[in-house]
């Protein structure tokens, strides 16, 4: 039987020893932007996967450039420097951390919260981008949103209203969580994953995000996000982690 561990491996994002499936990372465009500087330590920054402006125009070139070039590449970094200060747990994947926050040293416990959350989260939110202009999940997803929310318009609702509430920085989510989807929010870098749930898809409503094109419009840019979620990865997520 596999295990709920044995799926949050499945679908690792970024660990020290494991790379992200190229399936996943070069599937959604044919040009992949310029990696980033190599980052030292356990973590790495993984590659984008796709030319910076193939979000366009939902989602600019310049704030996917700076996004995870800058802001993702910080969260490595900083994260590395965490890691280090308590021996075991480079031998974990992140997810496996994040999971499991108690059974992190006290000392470094915040900085691998806020730095590993903001890796996790990041590592999963690029892969689940893709250019798909009024894209809807089907299949076996498409089901059990229409179980658990009555249907997909409203599911979009309660999503939508998750993301324009987070009140500073934060995220919403698409969980899977307690056998059974559902819509989450959470503060800063914070991920589902610390609270049992396993993230399927989540909108970044840091100003990091959406500031250079939507300035203090947030609404407006969670409803272009609807024009950038590729549901064929998200499907497969759901799949994987709801057959554990």
């Amino acid at each position: 039987m596999i295990t709920r561990r044995h799926a949050l491996k499945n679908l690792a994002l970024a660990t020290g020893s494991v790379a992200l499936a190229p399936v996943l990372v070069h599937a959604q465009a044919p040009a992949a932007a310029p990696a980033a500087p190599a980052m030292e330590g356990v973590f790495k920054l993984p590659p984008l996967g796709y030319d910076y402006n193939a979000l366009e125009p939902y989602i600019d070139a310049d704030t996917m450039k700076i996004h995870h070039d800058k802001h993702h590449a910080a969260y490595v970094s900083k994260l590395n420097v965490a890691i280090a200060g308590a021996p075991g747990l480079e031998k974990k994947s992140i997810e496996e951390i994040l999971s499991n926050l108690d059974a992190v040293p006290e000392a470094v416990r915040t900085e691998i919260r806020n730095q590993g959350g903001g890796h996790a989260n990041h590592s999963l939110f690029w892969q689940i981008l893709k250019k798909n202009e009024n894209g809807k999940p089907s299949g076996d997803l498409a089901k059990a949103i229409d179980v658990n929310f009555g249907s997909f318009d409203k599911f979009q609702d309660a999503f939508n209203a998750a993301a324009a509430k987070v009140f500073g920085s934060g995220w919403a989510w698409l969980v899977w969580k307690d056998k059974k989807l559902g819509v989450e929010s959470s503060a800063n870098q914070d991920s589902p994953l610390s609270s049992g749930g396993v993230p399927l898809m989540g909108i970044d409503v840091w100003e990091h995000a959406y500031y250079l094109k939507y300035q203090n419009r947030r609404p407006d840019y969670i409803k272009a996000f609807q024009n950038v979620i590729n549901w064929d990865f998200v499907a497969d997520r759901y799949s994987k982690v709801s057959k554990a």
